[in-house]
């Protein structure tokens, strides 16, 4: 069902619920035939208008810290897994209270706070030390990393009381990719698993993109699972948000100086971060690359930092000011990232109805601006 852009206010991330379920029913198949229990991550996907529906599909939620431990709790209400880098003295008695599982990042971690988890489940992340990502801010195993224990620096006298490993490698790839990190993983940690609860395979799994081999990962997380007698966990984030939704955009100004340019209500920077931290240049819809069709313009944002072009595109047709332009897959790592640089008003939040009706969930204000200054 195709959103009616008439009805969107802009800026908007709009999620749709139809799109939404189909990555949900995916994502439940591989609970029910592998046996895992499946996590939204929250650093990904945070719309918890839509908890509603993930709640009736997935275990729980994979939180980074307090923040998104409270909003898993509240909003969710089902399992909360916390992780962090380094929990503060100042927090760890509520992350405590909230979470069903905590997974600390070091065994001087583990030692200072185990007296105060109380009835928790609490893991170890390991870092085998091997990954196949490309992009170096997104690899937690790259060379001198702080994420996760090395087999050199892990403390098996320090064990009593930990349950479970966690291990996150992946970053927008496929089961075969998880094959190998499990070949490097189990002949490293693999002494260690049988004596735990449960195995955490953390997040980047791209379970819901056209050509995952999703039979791959359920005999994957099967066969583990029934080799060492675990539970087996996974935590996605982007493969719930994946093709769910747009950031609907309108065109505010054309200026031209040697090419033309037209002037969006929207920022990369701001809005689009993960097109600069991949970076990748976003798909709009009914676009060609430049020159492509007739005409062609650079798409600018509205702040005041010169670099905030979003990349060059062409249309069959001319564009003029008032005229919509949607950036396809824009719900995941972005809106959660999304900042008030400049004082420019954050993108309204909407979902398109199963029922073809569009709800605006969340319009921001100049407080909400004003709100994190001081």
């Amino acid at each position: 069902m195709s959103i009616d852009l008439s009805r969107i206010p802009t800026p908007c991330y709009v999620c749709e619920e139809e799109l939404l379920q189909k990555n949900l029913d995916l994502l439940g198949r591989v609970q029910r035939e592998s046996g895992a229990k499946v996590l939204l991550a929250l650093k990904g996907y945070a719309m918890w208008s839509t908890f509603g529906l993930i709640r009736k599909a997935l275990h729980g939620t994979a939180a980074s810290g307090l923040f998104e431990a409270r909003l898993g709790r509240e909003e969710m209400d089902r399992e909360v897994h916390t992780f962090s880098p380094a929990y503060v003295e100042s927090e760890i008695d509520e992350i405590a209270a909230i979470s069903n599982h905590m997974v600390f990042n070091s065994f001087s971690q583990w030692k200072r706070f185990r007296h105060r988890v109380g009835k928790v489940s609490c893991g170890i992340r390991i870092n085998p030390e091997y990954s196949e990502i490309e992009t170096e801010i997104y690899n937690p195993c790259a060379k001198y990393s702080r994420l996760g224990v090395t087999l050199n620096n892990f403390e098996e006298g320090e064990l009593e009381g930990i349950e479970g490993l966690h291990f996150h490698t992946h970053c927008e790839q496929g089961a075969d990719v998880l094959e190998r990190s499990l070949a490097v993983v189990e002949e490293k940690f693999g002494r260690f698993f049988s004596s735990m609860k449960w195995v955490n395979f953390g997040g980047g799994h791209h379970i819901t993109r056209a050509g995952y081999d999703v039979d791959k990962l359920i005999r994957l997380v099967k066969n583990f699972s029934e080799k060492y007698g675990v539970q087996v966990y996974i935590e996605p984030g982007e493969a719930i948000g994946w093709r769910v939704g747009p950031l609907v955009a309108s065109v505010v100004d054309i200026v031209s100086n040697d090419m033309v340019t037209a002037i969006l209500d929207v920022s990369i920077s701001n809005h689009m971060p993960d097109c600069l931290e991949m970076p990748y240049r976003p798909a709009v819809r009914g676009a060609g690359e430049a020159g492509e069709f007739p005409n062609s313009y650079r798409f600018g944002g509205p702040t005041c930092l010169a670099g905030d072009f979003i990349g060059d595109f062409s249309f069959p047709e001319p564009l003029k000011v008032g005229d919509k332009v949607v950036f396809e897959d824009m719900i995941h790592y972005t809106f959660v990232k999304a900042t008030t640089f400049n004082g420019i008003k954050l993108p309204s939040l909407g979902i398109w109805t199963k029922e073809g009706e569009f709800k605006l969930v969340k319009e921001f204000a100049y407080e909400d601006y004003k709100g994190r200054l001081s």
